[in-house]
């Protein structure tokens, strides 16, 4: 606590008159172009690893970076509820899901911790189907260990689940809206960007930086 509120004061300090009339331009509403899906885990900051500021990114944070698909998420409604929001009312037209190195859930996830009767262990359920694809032999980079692999293929299985929402669904076809699979190398600092066509992550670096911004238009 002692760190936050030095970290509020300093904030305070160093408040410049730029800064002061971005919030004040904030404060009238927001108009992020992204959705950020990210893990609950205090290692993983999208803000600092994307640069960017106040307002560009609406965020969805919770244990594993789970989305339940739509089935489910009549039961479990506050990710579904913010996943619909940021479409209906933001309109937002990129949505990123971004697993990480060394995570606590997909750890979890392999010693068995996903049995329901906890709070943990049901919300785990939305992972179960990646640990599955796992076990049965699907990874992207068999270089990686267990865990970071599960953490791989359980983004992809999550941006499965966010196309499996029918307000997903009509935006992908009509093309006004990008689901994006990133995954964050806690160790290297890296951010990686699934690319379909080698089935792999892609280090984002400037050429492939470059290529993404060119299928965006």
């Amino acid at each position: 606590m002692k760190k936050l509120i030095q970290g509020i004061l300093e904030f305070r300090k160093n408040l410049t008159d730029e800064k002061s009339a971005l919030f004040a331009k904030l404060a009238l509403g927001q108009k992020p172009d992204t959705l950020f899906i990210a893990c609950s885990d205090s290692r993983v900051v999208p803000n600092v690893f994307a640069s960017t500021n106040p307002g560009d990114l609406f965020v969805i944070r919770n244990v594993g970076n789970l989305i339940p698909p739509q089935s489910e998420g009549l039961h479990d409604t506050s990710a579904a509820a913010a996943l619909e929001f940021s479409l209906l009312n933001l309109n937002v037209v990129d949505i990123v899901i971004c697993g990480h190195s060394e995570c606590g859930a997909m750890k979890a996830l392999i010693d068995g911790k996903d049995s329901c009767g906890s709070h943990l262990g049901n919300w785990l359920q939305y992972g179960k189907e990646s640990l599955k694809r796992v076990k049965s032999g699907f990874t992207l980079d068999p270089s990686l260990s267990e865990e970071n692999q599960l953490s791989q293929v359980n983004v992809l299985q999550q941006m499965e689940h966010i196309a499996s929402y029918p307000f997903v669904r009509e935006r992908l076809e009509k093309k006004s809206l990008h689901i994006h699979g990133w995954w964050f190398d806690i160790a290297k600092a890296h951010v990686y960007c699934y690319e379909e066509s080698v089935n792999k992550f892609v280090l984002i670096n400037e050429e492939e930086a470059e290529l993404i911004l060119k299928r965006l238009g």
